[in-house]
């Protein structure tokens, strides 16, 4: 009895569940006669085009339409924002950045922010992804060990990368200033007097160093750790088993196996350090003077924060940060395919 009760109750489910089905079979063969129809005029290229068009679509919306847009700007005079009131310049916005007797003066040129800003980014890049680097290695080296609460720790340290680099600024600013939580340590526990960390020209630039490798250590690190748990355990037991030193195990082993990870850490760090600005621009605003301030903070005050904007110049100095985003992208994408075509060999 009990099975008969339970095979009733079960046929209403299914003629329910029938039910709920035919709208979307409905809307499945409205779709389906003008796919269909399509398929027959296009071929199979012709669909998979026709699927990648919506992608295609926002990316000429939200990246070819804004880089075309800039170009003209770059080509384009005065102050004003709209492009019906400005006028034709041609190259000499792109001349007066390049006008100088002595690139490595500053002072030389006509345009001195943007070559201040420059050789700040310059020396940033190099500190920063170096640091970075090595920072990151260690990291994955001791998260890829078994430790207590290996998990943990990994989430730990990747904790920072979610957040947002306004919060990262702001975070650190309210412990490094004058009256901030670090201070207050070290003058509870070493008797130290106050220091203003952000108005000093060097702590202020190890400070922006020190606070994006934290921000982004975490992110950098996974891929490490990812490319440290796909090398194959054997070759560790087998080097193990023959009495090799861990020194000649990690530069003999781990360290050309992991090159490939290595090679996308650098060339992503470059290219994020280079487009460096939330952190450093709400930690100090580019100074002391303008000793923090990056090619992409250049970039924002001379199109839009400053009195005497100048949104032509802003767009030229913009597209020689971008010329230079892909030149280091294409050079990833050759050193990855070089590296794709050894392990073939």
């Amino acid at each position: 009895m009990s099975n008969r009760h339970e095979g009733n109750d079960a046929r209403p489910a299914r003629r329910s569940d029938g039910l709920l089905l035919i709208p979307v079979k409905a809307v499945m063969q409205v779709i389906d006669v003008p796919l269909r129809a399509w398929q027959r005029l296009a071929g199979l290229t012709g669909m998979a085009s026709f699927f990648l068009l919506p992608n295609m679509a926002v990316f000429a919306i939200f990246v070819l339409v804004p880089f075309v847009i800039n170009f003209v700007y770059s080509v384009t005079g005065g102050t004003e924002i709209f492009l019906d009131q400005r006028f034709y310049v041609g190259a000499a916005q792109y001349r007066d950045i390049f006008d100088c007797r002595s690139y490595l003066d500053p002072s030389t040129c006509v345009e001195d922010g943007f070559w201040v800003s420059t050789r700040n980014t310059a020396l940033f890049v190099v500190v920063q992804v170096a640091l970075m680097i090595l920072v990151a290695l260690v990291t994955a080296l001791v998260l890829n060990r078994e430790i207590a609460g290996r998990s943990f720790w990994r989430a730990v340290f990747f904790f920072p990368v979610l957040l947002s680099p306004v919060v990262v600024g702001l975070i650190w600013r309210w412990i490094l200033q004058r009256q901030g939580l670090l201070n207050l340590v070290l003058y509870e526990l070493f008797g130290f007097e106050p220091y203003s960390w952000l108005t000093d020209r060097n702590a202020a630039f190890a400070a922006a160093v020190g606070v994006t490798i934290w921000a982004r250590v975490g992110f950098f690190a996974l891929i490490l750790l990812a490319g440290l748990q796909a090398i194959p355990k054997e070759l560790y037991e087998a080097a193990e088993m023959d009495g090799t030193r861990r020194t000649r195990v990690f530069f003999r082993i781990t360290l050309p196996l992991l090159m490939p990870n290595l090679l996308v850490v650098l060339v992503l760090g470059l290219i994020r350090s280079v487009q460096v600005f939330d952190e450093a621009y709400v930690l100090t605003g580019g100074g002391p003077g303008t000793s923090t301030m990056y090619l992409t903070q250049y970039i924002y005050e001379k199109g839009f924060a400053s009195d005497l904007r100048d949104p032509g110049l802003a767009a030229a100095a913009s597209i020689l940060m971008g010329t230079v985003l892909v030149v280091l992208t294409l050079v990833q994408m050759a050193a990855s395919r070089r590296n794709e075509k050894k392990g073939e060999r």
